[in-house]
């Protein structure tokens, strides 16, 4: 992998402004015959300079992993960010890290790019110090869909807001928690509406409420459903989960690993007074949601 072009980034959502900046790098290492690697941060910077940060991920290393190999990356190369990488001059992180240790030919990344302790690093710093060791960079303007510049902040600001259609047209896909499906309290069960639970983890928090969603499974199937994300305030204790009910479905799920898409923001959550009136909703949940996956 020595040789090759890198895109330099967080590319957190891997959003239509960093697959511009992904296939430029791309582009280039096809036409000089030379591998493409895509970088990322792993924990995300802010998460080790604000440790207190309420949760904002939008995609997980795994699903940046597929993502990148989609997009016609050779590899993934993942920088640890914590004390080491943050102490790391801007000096040493071109020349020991891209150049010495990775061996890199090129880095493309966005224009508002810093890197290196206390951010000293830049795109024309990382052209100055990578010249004179053969290290060409390449920067790719800020990219926007003809209102305002793509990034991954409008995506977060649109899910805590319920828009799932702006986050999945900035994302070029849907938003999706990936996780292992966990034993709850049953109470989908009792109801007649077995979901499959999976923890939110590290992921941004959208704005609590019912979703119509798609549930990309282990085998590759693809099933449609409704989900519960957030507390459930009818039931005690308040427990945060994301609870997707499966249409047409009653296999097994626990233990594994599914991916939940969040398509369509159908009402906030609401507390009932009895069973009965939640049940009658949930029905009119999962008819609403039918109708808009077909």
């Amino acid at each position: 992998m020595r040789g090759a072009i890198i895109a330099l980034g967080n590319f957190d959502g891997f959003h239509k402004g960093h697959q511009v900046v992904a296939q430029t790098a791309i582009d280039w290492a096809k036409a000089e015959g030379r591998p493409a690697i895509i970088a990322t941060f792993d924990p995300h910077p802010v998460r080790h300079f604000q440790p207190d940060t309420p949760p904002f991920r939008l995609t997980s290393l795994d699903q940046r992993e597929r993502l990148f190999t989609a997009a016609g990356a050779d590899a993934m190369l993942v920088f640890e960010f914590g004390a080491e990488l943050a102490g790391t001059t801007a000096e040493d992180f071109v020349a020991k890290l891209l150049v010495e240790r990775f061996g890199a030919a090129g880095i493309v990344t966005g224009e508002d790019f810093t890197f290196g302790k206390g951010r000293a690093g830049n795109v024309e710093v990382m052209k100055q110090l990578g010249a004179p060791l053969g290290l060409s960079t390449r920067a790719v303007g800020p990219v926007s869909d003809g209102a305002e510049v793509i990034s991954s902040s409008r995506i977060r600001d649109a899910l805590k807001a319920g828009d799932c259609e702006t986050a999945t047209e900035l994302l070029t896909r849907p938003f999706a928690i990936e996780g292992v499906v966990i034993h709850g309290d049953k109470n989908g069960r009792k109801l007649g509406y077995p979901t499959a639970n999976v923890d939110i983890d590290h992921y941004l928090r959208p704005q609590y409420g019912i979703y119509a969603v798609k549930a990309n499974l282990p085998d590759g199937r693809v099933v449609n459903g409704a989900a519960n994300l957030g507390i459930r305030p009818t039931f005690d204790p308040p427990k945060e989960l994301l609870e997707p009910y499966l249409f047409d479905f009653a296999e097994d799920l626990y233990g594994q690993t599914i991916e939940v898409e969040l398509h369509h923001f159908l009402r906030g959550e609401a507390k009932f007074d009895d069973l009965d009136g939640l049940m009658v909703q949930m029905a009119k949940d999962c008819d609403k949601a039918r109708a808009l996956l077909t």
